[in-house]
């Protein structure tokens, strides 16, 4: 049997997912068959209504596939589980606790000494050493977001998920923040899958790139970015080649829904 070492991080076999509606059964997603190495930064771009956000549920085990199978490390998912982080699109801090106490909301179980080690490096690590006793609304949105992304890595996840994570953001403040990740990314070693509508927040993120069809989403474009990730310019040539061509994948993608 194949040691957790060698297992993929995430895997997907014939995994398809569909739903009821007044109209009757919708094929919302799949079937996708995809395998994820460990460490790796993968974007997921597609039309809206694709299926992007119900993959990352399904893969969160927030929902289980109507077909097919997932499983991360070589587990089967079949719940939610502290080892798959998930960051919202909306921070979903919980508003009466301070900074500290959102980061250190999963760690309950763990030793007080422990527990607030573990939640002042991960301040640290996310900008936030000076703002723990702060209560969310007192932070800008990019700090708030800064906060979730530190309270999804408290458990110390093999995988971390991101819905959208910074689509309620300004134009500058999501920049900033597409660079804080990519660092969080390369200091934690965690393996991400990032949903996005961007285009180019896909490519300057991702160390690989997939697009999804018109529903039900399917992967019709699968690539390493080939991009030397610690100096991916927004205005290189081979940037500027990747963002043209999956911008077209998902102009068809959306065409053909």
């Amino acid at each position: 049997m194949p040691s957790p070492e060698t297992e993929p991080a995430l895997a997907l076999a014939g995994v398809s997912h569909s739903y009821r509606s007044r109209g009757g059964t919708v094929a919302a997603l799949g079937p996708l068959d995809l395998e994820i190495a460990a460490g790796e930064f993968v974007t997921v771009v597609g039309p809206s209504g694709c299926g992007k956000s119900t993959l990352l549920r399904l893969v969160a085990g927030f929902a289980a596939p109507s077909s097919g199978s997932i499983t991360a490390s070589g587990t089967p998912v079949t719940g939610p589980d502290p080892a798959r982080g998930y960051v919202f699109q909306q921070h979903r801090l919980f508003p009466w606790l301070t900074v500290a106490g959102n980061v250190g909301f999963g760690l309950r179980g763990l030793p007080k000494a422990e527990r607030k080690a573990r939640v002042t490096e991960l301040l640290e690590l996310t900008g936030l050493g000076d703002v723990g006793r702060a209560r969310p609304y007192e932070l800008s949105g990019g700090m708030q977001q800064r906060a979730a992304i530190a309270r999804a890595l408290a458990p110390g996840p093999a995988l971390l998920l991101m819905d959208e994570p910074f689509a309620a953001l300004d134009a500058f403040t999501r920049e900033r923040m597409q660079e804080e990740v990519r660092e969080l990314w390369r200091r934690a070693g965690t393996t991400v899958v990032f949903i996005t509508h961007s285009v180019d927040e896909a490519v300057y993120l991702g160390t690989r790139v997939l697009a999804l069809s018109g529903r039900p989403g399917r992967v019709v474009f699968d690539r390493a970015s080939g991009l030397p990730y610690e100096e991916q310019p927004r205005g290189g040539q081979s940037f500027a080649a990747l963002r043209e061509e999956l911008t077209e994948v998902v102009r068809l993608a959306a065409s053909a829904a």
